[in-house]
């Protein structure tokens, strides 16, 4: 498994409404032993995730998936980490 940052960045459509659909799609991830982390920003700017998939198309196919990205609340952006320390 390699391991993907997400990174969610609120837009202007950011809708609070999205935080508890977004908060069961995380537990779901857990579930599935594909979820490392996550957490806000302390600014309120958005968050982060990591990610575990076989690869960036599947790891896309999961995330984008995440109702902060379907509802156009977050832009998501992802990337795979080599994590050295």
């Amino acid at each position: 498994m390699r391991k993907y940052l997400v990174l969610a960045a609120r837009t202007p459509a950011y809708d609070p409404a999205v935080a508890e659909p977004h908060r069961r799609f995380l537990a779901e991830l857990r579930a599935k032993d594909m979820l490392q982390e996550s957490g806000p920003f302390t600014d309120g700017s958005g968050g982060a995730y990591l990610v575990l998939a076989d690869s960036l198309r599947a790891a896309e196919a999961v995330v984008y998936s995440d109702p902060l990205h379907t509802t156009g609340s977050s832009e998501i952006t992802i990337h795979e980490w080599e994590i050295t320390g």
